[in-house]
C-alpha cells in the first residue's frame, strides 16, 4: 500500500480453504458460527496444512466499518474465516438467524490467540508476531514462553507506524517466508491489520490472523475488561473509559453503524 486510497488487494479469494466450520451472514460479513474451542482448532489446523489463509477477528466497529468501505467489506466477504470477537456480533446473528442453533459465545481474540500457542505446542507450530511496538513485543514474548515453555516464537517485528515502501513490504515478505512462520499474528489496529492479512496470504501461504489488542492485553501493557463486563457485553464500555479520548468515536459511531448494517443486512 502506498496510501489509503490505492490499496492493492488480492485478484482471487482464498475461500475456497475449508474450515468446516459453519457460517452466517452478518451485514453481509459471512461469521463462523463457532465455539472458541473449534475456532482455535480450526486456525491450527490451517496452520498446520500449510495452506495461505487470512483470519479475521470481527466486533461491531469491523462490522461497522465494512459497511462504510466497500474496500474493507470485500476483504472481509473473501476472506478464508472471519471469527464473531464481539458479542454483539454474537447476539446480533442469533436474532437475525433465530431459527438456526448459533453458539452463544463469542471467539475472543486474545482467548484465541493463547488457545492456538497452547495447542500449538503439540505440533510444533512457528509463531510470527508482527506489530505493536518493541517493548510491547519483548513483554508479549517473555510472557508467552512463560505460560508456553514449548511454544516456536521464530520472530517478532515492530513495523513503521508508517505506510512502509514496497521495498520495505518486500522485505517483510521475505523475512516471514525465511522465517518458516505457519502463523503471522499481527497486532496492527483495524482495519490496517485486516488489508494486511488478506495481502500477505495472497502472497505466501501461511495462516495470518489479525487479532487487534490481544498483544496489548496479553502483555500486560492494557487492562483487560472483567470476565462479567466482558459476558455481558460490556467490553467496549470498560475500553472506552480507559481510553476515552481515543475511542469515543469508535464507539458513537461505530455502535449505531454495525446495528443499522445488521438491520439492512437481516432485511436483504
Amino acid at each position: 500500500m502506498t496510501g489509503r486510497d490505492d490499496v492493492r488487494l488480492p485478484a482471487t479469494t482464498r475461500a475456497d480453504v475449508s474450515t468446516d466450520l459453519t457460517t452466517v451472514l452478518c451485514a453481509g460479513v459471512p461469521v463462523a458460527a463457532a465455539t472458541p474451542a473449534a475456532a482455535a482448532a480450526a486456525v491450527v489446523r490451517l496452520a498446520t496444512e500449510g495452506v495461505a489463509a487470512d483470519v479475521h477477528l470481527c466486533n461491531a466497529y469491523t462490522i461497522a466499518l465494512a459497511d462504510r468501505d466497500p474496500r474493507l467489506g470485500q476483504v472481509l466477504r473473501t476472506a478464508t474465516l472471519n471469527l464473531p470477537d464481539g458479542q454483539g456480533v454474537v447476539w446480533a446473528n442469533r436474532i437475525i438467524h433465530r431459527s438456526r442453533s448459533l453458539p452463544p459465545m463469542r471467539v475472543y481474540g486474545p482467548d484465541l490467540f493463547l488457545d492456538v500457542f497452547r495447542t500449538g505446542q503439540d505440533v510444533g507450530l512457528r509463531h510470527y508476531l508482527l506489530g505493536s511496538t518493541p517493548a510491547v513485543l519483548e513483554q508479549l514474548g517473555a510472557e508467552l514462553r512463560a505460560r508456553f515453555p514449548r511454544a516456536l516464537i521464530v520472530a517478532a517485528e515492530s513495523p513503521p507506524f508508517r505506510e512502509p515502501t514496497d521495498g520495505e513490504r518486500q522485505s517483510q515478505l521475505d523475512r516471514i517466508r525465511a522465517s518458516r512462520a505457519q502463523i503471522v499474528w499481527l497486532g496492527l489496529g483495524t482495519p490496517k491489520q485486516d488489508y494486511e492479512a488478506a495481502r500477505l496470504a495472497a502472497a505466501h501461504p501461511a495462516v495470518f490472523a489479525a487479532v487487534g489488542a490481544a498483544f496489548d492485553f496479553v502483555s500486560g501493557n492494557k487492562p483487560q475488561a472483567p470476565l462479567w463486563m466482558q459476558r455481558h457485553g460490556l467490553e467496549w464500555l470498560f475500553r472506552l473509559c480507559s481510553e476515552p479520548r481515543r475511542l469515543w468515536r469508535r464507539v458513537l459511531w461505530g455502535h449505531p453503524r454495525f446495528l443499522w448494517a445488521a438491520y439492512k443486512g437481516a432485511r436483504q
